[in-house]
């Protein structure tokens, strides 16, 4: 087996080709090939092209072989964007197991900080099932761990939108504004 070396570039134009073709699937299974491959020194790791192939294949509607390179990508350890715990939980709740996805978040917040994006994700997930409460402390303990942080302007984006997500969450739970709320004021 050669190994190779995945740039962002290719990257790009892999996920750029499965939306423009709609062809998910057999994206993601490239995705998997590549990361079977992938050699040490590559720019994109080995855990980032399993947890790549994993979004294809929840775009596919294939929520089973999604958490497979999840759980391939929690097993590699490597470094990701999006902590594959999180992308594994919200991969499980559309499975309808939602002891499994607690499990994983449990395990998420057992270890180190999560980075912004998986605080956003997660938020994203627990709302999109209905969990109210836990999108809400989940975004809360994001928004309160970045907040006080120098940020780049990407990072300020992505508080901004955690911030968003958050109000939107608490409008639906019938909470009354506090002073994260409104930072998105001054915003």
């Amino acid at each position: 087996m050669r190994l190779t070396h995945v740039t962002t570039a290719e990257l790009d134009r892999l996920e750029f080709h499965a939306v423009r073709s709609g062809e998910h699937g057999r994206v993601a299974a490239e995705l998997l090939d590549l990361a079977n491959r992938v050699d040490a020194g590559s720019e994109i790791t080995r855990a980032e092209l399993f947890v790549r192939a994993g979004e294809q294949w929840e775009i596919a509607q294939e929520f089973e072989r999604a958490c497979a390179a999840y759980q391939r990508a929690i097993d590699d350890g490597g470094p990701t964007v999006i902590d594959a715990r999180a992308l594994s939980a919200g991969a499980l709740l559309q499975l309808d197991e939602v002891d499994r996805a607690r499990a994983q978040l449990k395990r998420l917040e057992a270890e180190d900080s999560p980075g912004l994006q998986t605080y956003v994700h997660v938020a994203e997930a627990l709302y999109a099932h209905d969990d109210l409460r836990g999108a809400e402390r989940w975004a809360t303990a994001g928004a309160r761990r970045f907040l006080d942080l120098e940020r780049s302007p990407y990072v300020h984006d992505l508080l901004m939108e955690l911030l968003r997500i958050r109000f939107r969450i608490r409008v639906d739970l019938g909470l009354d504004e506090d002073a994260l709320d409104r930072l998105l004021d001054d915003a």
